[in-house]
């Protein structure tokens, strides 16, 4: 039963796990004094996860980036390493940034003891960013669905949800459909979050009308066509939401992640009602995917972050936060999961796609050349 409602079993049921785990424990500890954690690509560099430990001691700081606390429980997430190691300053910066500027960020401060250590961003940006990331693979790699991870570890996915429609039942009619969204009704009040060629989320929110717009991942174009459409009636208003935005009103309809949308109504549940739905029909799911900075001022404390991404406690801390964690499967089957989290979680759409890398790129491209001219 509990299977049946993860993400992963939707998108990845035919991806074949990996056989072995990558972090060897039965080699012998390495000092951390003689191990490049610029190069290391496994726990195995080390020997051992105290070894890890000890080399980001050393180092004594992470550089995030793009983090808001309150996005599927990242505070939560942030606060529990600070706790486990209190001597690793924790630096975040821009934590409203949107993926595509965490790769300018790394680009502008290379060299300098600022640069983001890690990336937290969508596939698109991950496609087009390849060159500026480090392999490592996880202790936990042989729990992440192939779907779900770059064969040699540069991006991998880490939790993930459906794209949902957040709405102000006092403000406007219950839509049930994305045509629904067309109507007089809703003039002036419907947003995305961030701008679809730069943001994971408003990427997914084009993927997902295409889908629900007969179209297909092949080809964005008809989640393209409902934007022109939307941008003609005026119901499209050019507006980052937040919960600042939705309680003042000027957002009374947000395209967002489910457990975003969910995030939204818990924070002002004292000021207003929100309502979620995800539509029926074809879901459009997606996952943000965790990496390295190759030229990371902190490299061992950079993958231990990752180490401790996809451990157990973190992985149940997304769950907290309403996403599905990438894990989830595995940790379902080895008991180890919040199996009340994990059972509260909305059921599956009977039909979900997530694009290809290949899906994702292509995507990419169309949105770069037209989605200027469609909202403008």
């Amino acid at each position: 039963m509990l299977a049946k409602r993860t993400l992963v079993a939707s998108i990845a049921a035919t991806a074949a796990l990996a056989l072995t785990l990558t972090g060897c424990t039965s080699t012998p500890a390495t000092s951390a004094s003689q191990v490049d954690a610029s190069t290391a690509t496994s726990l195995a560099a080390w020997g051992d996860l105290s070894a890890l430990e000890a080399a980001a001691q050393a180092e004594g700081a992470l550089n995030v980036i793009a983090l808001p606390r309150d996005w599927a429980n990242y505070g939560a997430v942030l606060d529990l390493f600070a706790k486990k190691y209190p001597t690793i300053t924790i630096n975040e910066s821009a934590p409203d940034g949107s993926s595509a500027e965490e790769i300018q960020a790394a680009d502008n401060l290379k060299g300098q003891d600022t640069a983001p250590d890690v990336f937290d961003i969508g596939l698109a940006v991950a496609l087009a960013s390849t060159d500026r990331f480090a392999p490592y693979k996880v202790a936990t790699w042989a729990d992440i669905p192939d779907a779900l991870k770059e064969a040699n570890g540069l991006y991998v996915g880490d939790y993930g949800g459906y794209m949902a429609v957040g709405y102000d039942p006092a403000a406007v009619p219950a839509p049930t459909s994305l045509a629904d969204l067309l109507k007089p009704a809703y003039k002036g009040k419907i947003s995305i979050n961030g701008d679809p060629t730069q943001a994971g989320a408003a990427f997914a929110a084009v993927g997902m009308a295409t889908v629900q717009n007969k179209g297909t991942v092949d080809n964005f174009q008809a989640g393209i066509d409902f934007f022109t459409e939307l941008q003609a009636a005026g119901n499209f208003v050019k507006i980052d939401p937040t919960p600042a935005t939705i309680a003042s009103g000027e957002t009374p309809v947000v395209f967002d992640w489910d457990y975003l949308n969910v995030g939204y109504g818990k924070k002002l549940a004292a000021d207003r009602k929100w309502e979620v739905v995800v539509f029926p029909g074809t879901g459009y799911a997606g996952y943000y995917n965790q990496a390295i900075n190759a030229a990371a001022p902190h490299p061992a404390a950079a993958r231990l972050w990752q180490e401790f991404l996809y451990s157990d406690e973190a992985q149940n801390l997304w769950l907290a936060g309403g996403a599905r964690p990438a894990r989830a499967d595995a940790m379902a089957s080895a008991g180890t999961i919040d199996a009340t989290l994990f059972a509260a979680l909305p059921a599956t759409p009977k039909v979900t796609v997530v694009p290809s890398a290949k899906q994702s790129a292509a995507a990419a491209t169309l949105l770069g050349e037209k989605w200027a001219a469609a909202v403008k």
